[in-house]
């Protein structure tokens, strides 16, 4: 099973940051101590069919991870026309102890992609909280010709988080797609690109940024 671990010294760095000793100049703290409970509401896609996805939190409580079993985009030879374009949108419940909320400060993407000279691809994910008008969205490209595992990183600017409304129940929602161009390269060969692996098991690691809410 994939382990969820850092892309690199760059990733590592943010992560570690994600969760600095409290500093009253931030108002960032430590992850709470206590358990943090995530239960998937609702899966919905033509990339997670019903029994294969999955969630995670890790034993620190500074990340979770999202592990999909088919999640496939192809275009060429005898692929189904509606192939090119699959997508999951996951709704979390996240339920954290009283007097913190939560943002998501980066997410982690790995999987698979065999691409003609000529195809390309893009894998896109957005992030917004129940009710909240706030989404934010991000995109890797990828080209032709490519036979090999690819990796995607989603960064957050600190100033730029957006956190949980503190002392209210919102799920958190995020919405990936694999979308698979077949451009100039010959219908006859097959494109694809996956958000699992050869073993069906891949993850997607997202890390949380943490704060104390307000006192009252």
């Amino acid at each position: 099973m994939a382990s969820g671990l850092l892309l690199g010294g760059a990733v590592a760095a943010l992560v570690t940051a994600a969760v600095p000793a409290h500093n009253p100049s931030t108002g960032f703290v430590d992850p709470p101590p206590d358990k943090i409970v995530i239960k998937v509401a609702t899966v919905n896609g033509s990339g997670c069919p019903a029994g294969t996805a999955a969630v995670a939190v890790s034993e620190d409580n500074t990340a979770f991870t999202v592990t999909y079993s088919d999640y496939l985009a192809q275009v060429g030879g005898n692929s189904d026309p509606t192939a090119f374009r699959k997508n999951c949108q996951l709704s979390l419940i996240v339920h954290v102890p009283q007097g913190f909320t939560y943002a998501i400060a980066s997410a982690d993407y790995r999987g698979f992609a065999s691409l003609q000279s000529g195809a390309s691809a893009v894998q896109r994910a957005s992030y917004y909280f129940q009710g909240s008008s706030s989404t934010v969205f991000k995109n890797h490209p990828f080209s032709g010709a490519l036979n090999d595992n690819w990796q995607a990183t989603d960064t957050t600017d600190w100033a730029q988080l957006v956190y949980a409304p503190c002392g209210v129940q919102r799920n958190f929602n995020i919405n990936t797609e694999l979308r698979v161009n077949a451009g100039t390269s010959s219908p006859s060969k097959v494109s694809f690109m996956t958000m699992d692996s050869t073993d069906g098991d891949i993850s997607t690691t997202y890390h949380m940024a943490w704060k104390e809410c307000p006192a009252k």
